[in-house]
């Protein structure tokens, strides 16, 4: 696999986003699944894994650190803090974002024992907090690298203007936001700003949450808790009218000699080297499928024809719903 820089580390192109395991997508997987999976990725190669205090209300930190525990010094590990779960006064976990010097100080301090290390690999702001300068989240985040808690930091889904912010706060070595071919809000302008301050770009769900490998044909087997379920683009009239788009990538991924998923993750690491892709996955046959695509020299007209044949303006429905568009701070590019 081609390896390219992530902040100050060295890794693979393409990383493990660990979600899928345990959050977001129904039932978490079983725990032998899991290790089926983590031990397939450290087998193929894989360095780079990425998981956040959110994910699981802190099972997926506590199932990542655990697996990994015997690899810690041969790999990259990432997680993100300032999105948790708490419960109400019915018990039910709901989502907080609370990026406080306070709440980061805490989080953190309950990811590395969870985790099972001294210092996380690179530690980012999972979301802007609107009530929270980004300056005081940063330089907290900041106070834990010099404490020798977190040797890098970085900051998720936000904006040019903010990202250039915390920059000036404290130095971000990555900035991780939702990129495939149907969502391109990055190009907008956080793109550059990485560029500009020599951060990586951390690419997630860069299949496009199942739909760019071909194997989400019907939305309606999606399991009542998926998240999937209230994302506009994910509603049954929306998906079947993405789902003519497929018939066209497809054959173009025949034409590029791969799978969709490939075509897909290709495309990514073609646009620029300071690209790295982090696919989620609960299945090892679909782990080996990903990673492939690392391999995959890209012919420019193939990748030219599959920009212009999915992006934002050619997909039906928006990225996030109003309650979704509420928690990040990007660019927002309009869907045709």
């Amino acid at each position: 696999m081609q390896i390219r820089k992530l902040g100050p580390f060295t890794v693979g192109a393409i990383g493990l986003g660990c979600m899928n395991l345990s959050h977001a997508y129904g039932p978490p997987v079983s725990a032998d699944q899991a290790a089926r999976v983590i031990g397939a990725a450290i087998e193929a190669g894989v360095d780079h894994f990425d998981t956040a205090t959110l994910y699981g209300f802190g099972a997926n930190e506590e199932l990542v650190g655990r697996l990994l525990k015997p690899y810690q010094a041969k790999i990259t590990l990432a997680s993100k803090c300032g999105m948790e779960g708490r419960p109400d006064a019915q018990g039910v976990y709901r989502k907080i974002i609370d990026a406080r010097p306070s709440t980061l100080a805490r989080q953190c301090e309950q990811s590395l024992r969870r985790l099972g290390t001294d210092a996380i690999d690179l530690y980012y702001l999972h979301r802007y907090d609107r009530n929270v300068p980004i300056e005081d989240s940063v330089g907290a985040l900041g106070d834990l690298v010099r404490k020798g808690l977190v040797r890098s930091i970085g900051v998720s889904e936000v904006s040019a203007p903010i990202l250039l912010r915390a920059h000036r706060e404290f130095p971000i070595s990555a900035v991780q936001t939702e990129y495939s071919l149907w969502t391109r809000n990055a190009e907008i302008a956080v793109l550059a700003a990485a560029r500009e301050i020599g951060a990586s770009f951390v690419a997630f769900s860069p299949l496009a949450r199942a739909f760019l490998t071909g194997a989400l044909t019907d939305v309606s087997t999606l399991h009542a808790a998926d998240i999937r379920r209230a994302m506009p683009r994910f509603a049954p009239d929306a998906y079947a009218a993405n789902l003519k788009l497929l018939i066209p990538f497809r054959a173009l991924a025949q034409q590029a000699g791969c799978t969709p998923a490939q075509l897909a993750l290709a495309w990514l690491l073609a646009k620029d080297d300071g690209i790295l892709p982090i696919a989620g996955t609960t299945s090892v046959e679909h782990l080996r499928e990903n990673l492939a695509a690392a391999d995959l020299a890209l012919p420019p007209d193939i990748a030219a024809t599959a920009d212009a044949l999915i992006n934002e303006q050619t997909v039906t429905g928006a990225r996030y719903n109003a309650q979704g568009e509420t928690e990040v701070d990007t660019e927002t590019l309009a869907p045709a």
